[in-house]
């Protein structure tokens, strides 16, 4: 797998400037630039430290947001309680975020990005450690809602980072790679507590999820140049002026829509297929159910191709085709064998993670002004999908197990097909060129 991000991520020769040029390209993918200045740079490619700093960051916040998936099933067996009440450890931290992440795109449109995504990471490390003390299912939810209140002013700002310091032609790429990564992270989550749990415990699996926390502050602190290109806001209210516009765009209200059922889809076949998993008949092991979540990488490593496939088949038509395979791969989830399970988990990880890249860059791209209040609107209906993801289906395994939670899936997906069918219109301005 490395071998292949990295030819994704190499650029020669081409700056990209006009995204109109070489559509079969898209090196905002690559973490090696040129001078843009239609030089023959082959002998003097740089490393572009933006693009890893956004890979950290994304890496570092999508760590934390899912980390007791991978050992639900455990936490509820000491704490003696049902798949629905341990999914509270789950939704608590998609809740908080839902409610934080407009105001930190606010916030950081007044005071500027990097210094709201630094002291967020900062700041996140006392929850993540207090966490893997936590002795109730109450202080797991206490801890949990307080990572999430800490994720949007990393993860949204950092979307509005992309969007002011890349042009449009490079935005949709880099938020692929910025999605990769997210897929990275969210593969970490998992792993990490799941593959240290049995000889660790569920805590000590997370506490080292503290550790991996602090490389990526260093690593963020390194690589990440102040913003050049942001343009201020006169002030808060001005910010919040703008949000209400973006709520009066039908447009961006459609994307939001797919966003809620991005996360909705995640959390409830994330959560509740560990639950199908750790059951007779295939009992696995708190390591075996880490192992699953290593699908996540063929999410990172499709999400380096969205941006040239939306410009080669467009935006509409590419998601309305990934609904269909998304939901193929939900209903492999329904056969009596791990592997076929396995292959519908790689299929629907795919394709969530390349819907959540085409929706964000959407966004960004479609906002016009006030772009990380944008993003923050678009992240409140994605996590607010997510909390319903957790407690809907929740219910529906209670009563009927794996078989009822996919159906609130599938349902979900007919949709969000139906609104990237008839509400996903490109702005005039960019349909010479999709982004």
């Amino acid at each position: 797998m490395p071998d292949t991000l990295t030819r994704g991520w190499l650029r020669t020769g081409r700056s990209g400037k006009d995204c109109g040029q070489d559509r079969g390209r898209d090196p905002a993918f690559n973490l090696i630039s040129d001078p843009g200045n239609g030089e023959d740079t082959t002998a003097r490619m740089t490393i572009d430290p933006r693009r890893i700093a956004v890979a950290f960051c994304a890496i570092s916040a999508f760590m934390h947001l899912y980390a007791p998936q991978a050992v639900l099933p455990f936490i509820a067996q000491e704490l003696d309680v049902g798949a629905a009440q341990a999914s509270m450890v789950v939704t608590a931290g998609t809740l908080a975020v839902a409610l934080t992440a407009p105001f930190a795109g606010v916030i950081s449109d007044a005071i500027g990005r990097k210094r709201v995504m630094v002291t967020a990471m900062i700041l996140l490390l006392v929850p993540t450690v207090m966490l893997s003390t936590s002795q109730s299912l109450t202080e797991l939810v206490l801890w949990r809602f307080a990572q999430g209140l800490l994720l949007p002013p990393i993860f949204a700002v950092t979307v509005a980072y992309i969007g002011d310091e890349w042009p449009p032609g490079e935005a949709t790429g880099v938020i692929g790679l910025y999605a990769g990564a997210s897929a990275v992270g969210g593969v970490l989550a998992r792993l990490i507590p799941g593959t240290l749990a049995d000889a660790l415990t569920w805590r000590g699996g997370l506490l080292a999820l503290a550790v991996a926390h602090l490389l990526c502050i260093a690593v963020v602190l390194w690589t990440l140049p102040t913003e050049k290109n942001f343009v201020k806001a006169d002030n808060l209210a001005a910010s919040l002026r703008q949000m209400l516009r973006h709520l009066q765009n039908p447009r961006l209200l459609a994307i939001y829509a797919v966003g809620f059922g991005v996360l909705f889809n995640f959390i409830a076949t994330f959560t509740f297929i560990t639950f199908h998993l750790a059951a007779p008949p295939f009992s696995l092991s708190a390591f075996a159910l880490g192992m699953i979540f290593v699908v996540y990488l063929v999410g990172s490593v499709a999400a380096l191709g969205t941006g040239r496939a939306v410009a080669r088949i467009g935006r509409r038509p590419f998601i309305l085709m990934v609904l269909v395979v998304w939901a193929g791969g939900m209903l492999l989830t329904l056969l009596p064998s791990l592997p076929a399970i396995i292959l519908g988990l790689l299929l629907v990880s795919a394709c969530g993670i390349i819907t959540q890249a085409t929706s964000t860059a959407f966004v960004a791209v479609t906002a016009q002004g006030g772009k990380s209040a944008a993003i923050g609107l678009y992240v409140t209906s994605f996590y607010i999908g997510g909390t319903f993801g957790g407690w809907l289906p929740g219910l529906g395994y209670e009563v009927g197990g794996w078989t009822t939670s996919l159906a609130t899936v599938m349902v979900m997906l007919a949709f969000m097909a139906l609104v990237v069918a008839t509400a996903w219109r490109e702005p005039k301005s960019n349909t010479s060129c999709r982004l």
